[in-house]
């Protein structure tokens, strides 16, 4: 399908995705600063481009107990770097929690999902994205059962990054926009300079992803009252 995207105050221009599920207000959840770009990126260009407006929860610093050296200063630059980060995505909002990583999952879930429906409450969210979590780590799958819960409670649907060939996903195609949108994802990675280490990797493999992305529903449309059934 091809919506209609501004691009700036004065200019609209067509969008080619297949399909995007439509959101007018959408919030990502991450379990840590940098998986906005590295992850969730490509997307996240995606809905800003069909006219989303988006905000940002990374539920903690990124900084794991065991990481010993450093650590002071990596945990003060990381939440300045989401920003910076967010700001190259077009992401409006963003928090920072202050849960602690690599523990996510030994959290209450009722902790993790009252924060989550905070979030979708504070920014009127009417959609949920996260990292699916067969693609991601402990603390991903944490927050995406989380932000299931979130979900069903609050009335709107959760889309996860997945990988293809998973059951259920489907893959979109970033359209004729894909080497743009994949520049300004591996901008984005790049403002997360406390994790350069890992750019070199990062941008190899958005490389071999080319213009694909593929999602899945952990909350379809279908299951919320008064939500029209998507792809």
């Amino acid at each position: 399908m091809t919506t209609q995207a501004a691009t700036g105050p004065d200019t609209v221009r067509a969008f080619t995705v297949d399909p995007l599920p439509g959101a007018a207000r959408m919030l990502t959840v991450t379990a840590r600063p940098g998986q906005e770009s590295a992850d969730l990126g490509g997307l996240l260009y995606a809905f800003r481009r069909a006219g989303a407006s988006l905000s940002l929860l990374c539920m903690t610093h990124g900084v794991p107990d065991e990481d010993s050296s450093g650590t002071t200063w990596v945990e003060a630059a990381r939440p300045w770097e989401v920003q910076m980060a967010a700001s190259i995505l077009g992401i409006r909002q963003v928090t920072v929690a202050d849960y602690r990583d690599g523990h996510l999952h030994h959290y209450r879930g009722s902790q993790l999902t009252e924060r989550i429906q905070q979030a979708v409450s504070e920014y009127a969210a009417d959609l949920v994205l996260v990292v699916a979590p067969e693609t991601g780590d402990i603390g991903d799958s944490a927050v995406a059962r989380a932000a299931t819960a979130a979900a069903l409670l609050a009335g709107v649907p959760v889309a996860a990054r997945t990988r293809q060939g998973v059951t259920g996903a489907w893959t979109l195609h970033l359209g004729p926009d894909a080497e743009v949108a994949r520049a300004i994802q591996k901008s984005a990675a790049a403002a997360h300079t406390s994790q350069a280490e890992a750019l070199p990797a990062l941008i190899a493999r958005l490389d071999q992803l080319g213009d694909a992305e593929t999602l899945r529903w952990l909350v379809s449309p279908a299951r919320i009252p008064g939500q029209r059934a998507m792809p």
